[in-house]
């Protein structure tokens, strides 16, 4: 039988467990799976995050570009950035339609994590914008 990836997590280091957590519950919707031991498991839909308290180690926020951690795909797009601008999240990025047939906005967390969310609103879009790419190498 050929092996199937099935399912994705994200752990996540974070200095202050206990406020992320509640960033990620309060702000950002997640609840709670488990938590014990330095780790605090959370879930949205069908995103799982894993969050780790490590208070000795740099935070995201001082790693710049390295701080992106996810792309996560989303319906009803606008409704979640009302929901994230409503509740005076760090938006880095509004939300926009992209030439790649994606309409997108990015976020920063309380520890500096970036994640950008999308929804699809053009596979013909993303086809021609592939091959305008291919094209020009």
């Amino acid at each position: 039988m050929q092996p199937k990836i099935t399912g994705n997590r994200y752990v996540l280091a974070v200095n202050n467990l206990t406020k992320s957590s509640d960033f990620y519950k309060n702000k950002l919707g997640f609840q709670t799976l488990w938590e014990g031991e330095g780790w605090h498991f959370i879930t949205r839909d069908s995103v799982k995050l894993m969050l780790g308290e490590c208070p000795d180690d740099k935070p995201a926020s001082e790693i710049n570009c390295h701080s992106y951690f996810a792309y996560l795909e989303v319906e009803n797009i606008d409704d979640l950035y009302n929901e994230y601008k409503s509740k005076e999240i760090d938006i880095l990025s509004s939300i926009e339609s992209k030439p790649w047939g994606q309409r997108e906005f990015s976020i920063r967390t309380i520890d500096g994590h970036r994640i950008t969310f999308g929804e699809e609103i053009s596979s013909k879009l993303f086809e021609k914008f592939i091959e305008e790419v291919n094209t020009n190498q």
